[in-house]
């Protein structure tokens, strides 16, 4: 007899999400970024400040790291679910 292959959690929790076409930001707590030109970054569901200098912001997410990087940045605000940076955000790398 052959044992079916168990599928991750994660995996059957996106699957149901995209089939029923529910926003996976609110249902799975996937990262949201929403640039403003480039002068502002608004981000939801991060986990944690791993860096924080004028020229870069390293933050821990869910699944990944999210870097931005620039000049003068500065985060303005920010809360458990949510933050606002500001400055000349030049790059954003998904490590």
């Amino acid at each position: 007899m052959r044992r079916k292959k168990q599928e991750p959690k994660s995996f059957k929790k996106e699957l149901l999400v995209d089939t029923l076409k529910l926003p996976s930001d609110i249902c799975l707590g996937a990262l949201r970024v929403t640039l403003t030109g480039n002068t502002e970054a608004w981000i939801e569901n991060y986990r944690g400040i791993l860096e924080y200098t004028d020229k870069q912001i390293l933050l821990q997410t869910k699944s990944c790291k999210v870097c931005f990087e620039g000049s003068r940045l500065s985060i303005d605000y920010y809360t458990n679910e949510d933050m606002k940076i500001s400055g000349c955000i030049s790059q954003v790398r998904y490590i």
